[in-house]
């Protein structure tokens, strides 16, 4: 099952480990038939019969990506750790991701993963 971590950019690192995004609770795990984003608090898990597509994405406004976002455009959610690059992974169905429930659900998820190319990759097989 390959993992992938976050790459985070290191000005950053105190105020992500503050809301709980560590080494070993942010990672993207693509199992034999689930997708899971772990980042600190946060959980995104989905079949992987669910994912639409996915690509790599950025550079991206600090602003907008470090933590644990939400689009107002698109109800997207971002899980960024820095404004390099990830990968914006679409789904067929809307997933729950920053809240429990049902109550708000994202059409895609952006994930600043180390290995934005392995990672599309492996949601290509």
């Amino acid at each position: 099952m390959p993992r992938f971590g976050f790459a985070v950019d290191p000005a950053w690192r105190p105020l992500l480990r503050l809301a709980g995004v560590t080494r070993d609770r942010a990672f993207v795990l693509v199992g034999e038939d689930e997708l899971t984003v772990r980042f600190g608090p946060w959980l995104l898990r989905t079949p992987l019969t669910n994912v639409a597509g996915a690509n790599v994405t950025g550079p991206y406004t600090t602003w907008r990506v470090i933590g644990a976002r939400l689009s107002l455009a698109d109800r997207g959610v971002t899980f960024g750790t820095n404004s390099r690059s990830g990968v914006c992974v679409r789904f067929h169905v809307p997933v729950p991701a920053l809240l429990p429930g049902t109550l708000l659900t994202h059409p895609g998820a952006t994930v600043t993963v180390a290995d934005p190319e392995g990672l599309n990759r492996a949601l290509a097989r």
